[in-house]
Formats: C-alpha cells, structure tokens, sequence
C-alpha cells in the first residue's frame, strides 16, 4: 500500500470536526475520528476506485456515516489528502489546494 500523505489543513478539518461532534454528544467524536480513519484505509487499499470530482486531478471518497468527502490525489509514490470537507458547508473551498 502507498503511504498516505495528510495536508496540514486537512488535518486541521479532521481534528475541528472531531471536537465539534464530541461537544455535541460524548463519543460521538472518537466515532467520526474512527470513521475517517477507516476511509483513509479503504482509500489506500484501492485508490483507483473512486470517482475524480468534476474538472479536477482530484479524487473524492463519501464518507459513509457523517456528511464529508475526503478529497484526495493518487500520485505514484503516495496517496495525498487535500481536504476533509463537510458536504453541507463551503463547497469548494479547498481547491486551492490541488497544487499543493
């Protein structure tokens, strides 16, 4: 498997959305952190699977029990996350960071 790479403002979503869900309901949060985890995973496992979004390099996963995309480059060496981004808010905020 690839090594995965995980941009720092991805990281940043990822840990946000972990304490806004965990002061929401106690466990909730660890359970969102267990899920992205598990989807960067399935990412690894086979990141040819998955859709490319639109007009961009880039490809995106459905996050089965929350409402995120994690949007992600399949490069030949390792796998980049670009963004682990709520399907409800700010679409399209992230696409500065296909280049990066």
């Amino acid at each position: 498997m690839k090594r995965l790479i995980v941009h720092q403002d991805a990281e940043e979503e990822l840990w946000e959305s972990v304490a806004f869900y965990e002061k929401r309901v106690k466990g909730l949060g660890l359970a969102f952190e267990a899920e992205i985890r598990r989807s960067f995973q399935m990412i690894r496992r086979q990141p040819e699977l998955y859709a490319f979004h639109k007009r961009t390099p880039l490809q995106r996963f459905v996050v089965e029990r929350f409402p995120f995309v994690i949007f992600y480059r399949d490069c030949p060496d390792h796998i980049s996350i670009v963004a682990v981004a709520n399907a409800k808010r700010r679409p399209g905020y992230w696409r500065s960071r296909q280049t990066d």
